[in-house]
C-alpha cells in the first residue's frame, strides 16, 4: 500500500509553503474557479444564457464567460452577478 499524503503536504509540494507568493496565487485562482462554477451552475439552473446575464448586469457575454472560467473576477462585478442570479453573499468575522 502506498504512503498516505496529507493535503497540506501536497499543497506545499506543488505550490509552496503557506503564505508564499506561489501558494497565494494558487489560492486566488482556486477561489476564482470555485466562484465561477457557482455562478455557472446557478445561471444554468435558471435557464439563463450568458448573453442574458451579461445584459442584466451591463457587461458583454465574453466577460461572463471569463468569470465562469475563473478569470477576471472583481468583487464589484461579482456582487452584480450574484444579485442578478438571486444568490446571496455573506461576509462574516472569524
Amino acid at each position: 500500500m502506498g504512503k498516505i499524503i496529507k493535503a497540506s503536504e501536497l499543497l506545499e509540494n506543488r505550490y509552496g509553503k503557506s503564505g508564499s507568493k506561489s501558494r497565494e496565487n494558487f489560492r486566488d485562482k482556486a477561489f476564482s474557479y470555485y466562484f465561477g462554477e457557482i455562478i455557472k451552475n446557478r445561471r444554468k439552473e435558471l435557464n439563463m444564457s450568458q448573453a442574458k446575464l451579461a445584459e442584466i448586469v451591463g457587461k458583454k457575454r465574453p466577460y461572463i464567460s471569463r468569470i465562469e472560467n475563473g478569470e477576471d473576477l472583481r468583487m464589484s462585478n461579482f456582487m452584480l452577478i450574484t444579485n442578478a442570479l438571486n444568490l446571496s453573499f455573506q461576509l462574516s468575522t472569524k
